[in-house]
């Protein structure tokens, strides 16, 4: 039952709320000034609160922004007697829900309470969702039972109590840290920073900073000391992304920490003692890397202390329908929609796609599908077109001889090249306006 908890020193104003509110349903507690809600607030932790915006012990504006910034799932709808406009934008820079006129808006407060208290089970359906794939990774969050995955499982809970360096192998979008996250998380560093890095995201000289800081004058632009991520992790853990784009001049800095805990900041004469524990990823084959020289042969033994391989998507198929319905709960609170399942036919195309951007990729077009969906499910034509082609009859090729197909492919390129401009499309279609409309409708291009 949801929880309502009302504030108002006029007691028969009070009283009248609280056996309407009632009648619709609600759990209701009152109080009669600012010092008893913030009893009820912290005993009920009420889903919505009515205030009132002048009460014998303060102001009903300064107590939404309180009362937002320890509780925000919970909404505040502001009642005063009277209609003030400064009044009304403060309180809802102050996060309040709504804003009424005690006389006026009666009728509105159940209404409004019914769309405060719709709002208040989003946020907290997202909330318990977002626990799960938020930043606080940890195994038992990681979605999956196929022998592989589970394997990898279990190689991240052996080492992950240790100050062992990992090396998380695998292609894009396998979840390299999420991974590294939740050995972070399982470790007796859990308690200190979790410090990421992507190597590729930056030039060298940048790329050099970002981890090991710098001191001020050591280049252009550089103002003041500024400390890296390396320092910053402190005694925690700096998961370095791509190690393989790396480059090779940075390398022997990487090695000098692994071997010594130690470094120097760009632009300083003195060393840096540094307890972190280092966990890298990359997609590329190091051992071919190393063979030609773009990657340092004794930085690659140092990293390859405990090694685990994250198997790509296409490899663990069975994982697909728990995964794809893990994204759907997720997307579906996310955009408030009402899809709540997935078709057969839907998912029979997932399974049989090949999945080169792996989970990042299937969690991008099950975020899409929801967005597109006109009805409870989702279904094959909420699929990009790539995969609405896939040949259950012959998996992972394309209905290479539906025409039907190939011309629908062909007239959604057209459109994505003109930009939605049908008129343009028509012309390098080389058909009629009136035929590409008819066309879109056939095949639901709209």
């Amino acid at each position: 039952m949801n929880k309502v908890l009302i504030i108002d020193d006029e007691e028969k104003l009070r009283s009248l709320l609280v056996r309407l509110i009632k009648l619709e349903g609600f759990s209701v507690n009152e109080a009669a000034n600012l010092k008893q809600a913030f009893k009820a607030v912290a005993r009920e932790e009420p889903d919505v609160i009515l205030c009132d915006v002048k009460l014998p012990d303060g102001n009903g504006i300064d107590f939404s922004k309180e009362i937002k910034l320890k509780h925000p799932l919970t909404e505040i709808v502001l009642l005063t007697a009277y209609g003030n406009i400064p009044d009304g934008v403060q309180a809802m820079k102050n996060g309040a829900f709504d804003y009424l006129v005690k006389g006026d808006d009666n009728n509105k407060i159940i209404p409004l309470l019914n769309r405060a208290i719709e709002k208040v089970e989003l946020k907290k359906k997202i909330a318990s969702l977002e626990k799960q794939v938020g930043k606080k990774y940890t195994f038992e969050s990681i979605i999956g039972s196929s022998s592989s995955i589970v394997e990898a499982i279990e190689l991240a809970k052996k080492v992950a109590p240790t100050n062992t360096t990992v090396l998380l192998l695998g292609e894009t979008g396998t979840g390299k840290e999420v991974f590294a996250q939740a050995i972070h998380n399982a470790s007796t560093r859990s308690g200190k920073p979790f410090m990421a890095l992507n190597c590729s995201s930056f030039s060298k000289e940048l790329l050099e900073s970002e981890i090991f800081g710098h001191k001020a004058g050591a280049f252009t632009g550089a103002l003041k000391d500024k400390k890296g991520l390396i320092e910053e992790a402190g005694s925690g853990t700096l998961f370095l992304d791509e190690i393989g784009e790396m480059p090779l001049e940075l390398q022997p800095k990487l090695l000098r920490v692994l071997e010594t805990g130690e470094f120097i900041k760009v632009g300083d004469t003195q060393t840096t003692k540094i307890d972190v524990r280092i966990i890298a990823a990359t997609n590329r084959d190091l051992d071919e890397e190393v063979k030609e020289g773009k990657f340092r042969e004794d930085l690659y033994y140092r990293l390859n202390v405990f090694t685990i391989m994250l198997p790509p998507l296409r490899e663990r198929r069975k994982d697909i329908p728990v995964l794809s319905g893990f994204f759907l709960d997720l997307f579906s609170a996310k955009t408030n929609s009402m899809v709540t399942g997935m078709n057969k036919e839907f998912l029979e195309h997932l399974q049989q796609h090949e999945w080169k951007g792996n989970i990042r990729e299937l969690k991008n077009i099950i975020e899409r599908a929801v967005i597109l969906a006109r009805g409870p499910e989702l279904t094959l034509e909420n699929l990009p077109l790539e995969l609405q082609a896939v040949n259950l009859n012959s998996p992972r090729t394309l209905s290479s001889f539906d025409l039907a197909m190939i011309e629908k492919i062909h007239i959604q390129k057209v459109l994505l090249y003109t930009k939605g401009n049908k008129t343009e499309a028509a012309k390098l279609l080389n058909i009629g306006l009136s035929t590409l409309y008819r066309k879109i409708e056939e095949y639901n291009l709209s």
